[in-house]
């Protein structure tokens, strides 16, 4: 228990020291969905683009998890029992609250709150909130 804390306490201090050198070295909220959308929705999408150290970071989301795991030895998380629809829809809706929200949870509440950003204030009093009912209904009243 003592070493998930840890881990997770090292992982949080690593988003937040990267956060902090985007800003620094490139003038860049380091939102996810931010980033997401403009690497998919900008034309000119080559690798030595202004736009392209947008696809070097989503690789380095994606290759992060696989070196952590195969280099360091952490462990992969247990597949949900929920099945590829459930993931489809709440995949889905996640995009969806992220269009409709401005921003994702990473954007706002790490990026956001951080620059004193009221409108990231409440959109992660929101999500939160959220969490709250949606958390209390599933396990309370389902």
């Amino acid at each position: 228990m003592m070493t998930d804390f840890i881990n997770a306490s090292i992982g949080g201090l690593l988003i937040a020291f990267a956060a902090i050198l985007m800003l620094a070295f490139l003038g860049r909220i380091s939102g996810i969905s931010g980033i997401l959308w403009q690497a998919i929705s900008n034309p000119d999408n080559s690798p030595i683009s202004s736009n392209g150290w947008r696809w070097f970071f989503l690789a380095g989301l994606l290759i992060g998890p696989f070196l952590a795991h195969q280099v360091l030895g952490f462990s992969q998380p247990e597949p949900s029992d929920a099945g590829l629809i459930m993931a489809i829809v709440a995949g889905l809706l996640v995009g969806f609250g992220t269009k409709l929200g401005s921003g994702c949870t990473s954007g706002h509440g790490i990026c956001g709150i951080s620059r004193f950003s009221i409108r990231s204030l409440v959109a992660t009093l929101c999500f939160i909130g959220s969490g709250v009912v949606t958390v209390f209904i599933t396990q309370q009243l389902l």
